[in-house]
């Protein structure tokens, strides 16, 4: 039998978004690199704070990105539990930007990604982790009707 705490584990929860863009060539998503790992812009969820809300701060701390819309309002996918108990929540969100700023954070004292990409859908799902999978597959789909 589960007990009733485990069945309500709290997990970690993050939120960010899949950040596009239109272009001539199609649709072209940021992804940004930590270390060796890929990832959307995403960031954990502060107390109190809404997920969309979180979403949005985690963009704009992350690329520098001003100019951006949410197309989709608050849709969003998540990803299975990973790492134990971590949930992410993603949003779409789109920039005619292309410019992306690789903010230092203040807590490590260097930038938090090392680098960033437009990528294909393609080109994603060669770079993105399985977790995000989910993620990217809701984000083709979403995009493919718009």
């Amino acid at each position: 039998m589960v007990k009733q705490e485990e069945k309500e584990k709290k997990y970690i929860r993050s939120a960010g978004a899949v950040v596009f863009r239109r272009t001539p060539g199609g649709i072209r998503l940021l992804v940004l690199r930590a270390y060796k790992n890929w990832d959307f812009p995403k960031g954990l969820v502060e107390s109190g704070e809404d997920a969309l809300a979180a979403a949005k701060r985690e963009v704009k701390e992350e690329t520098g990105l001003t100019q951006v819309e949410y197309p989709f309002g608050d849709e969003y996918k998540e990803t299975l539990p990973y790492a134990a108990n971590k949930v992410a929540r993603y949003y779409l969100a789109e920039t005619e930007e292309h410019e992306i700023e690789l903010p230092v954070s203040t807590a490590l004292g260097r930038p938090e990604h090392h680098e960033f990409r437009w990528v294909s859908l393609d080109e994603a799902e060669d770079l993105l982790p399985p977790r995000l999978a989910v993620v990217l597959g809701w984000a083709r789909q979403t995009l493919a009707g718009h």
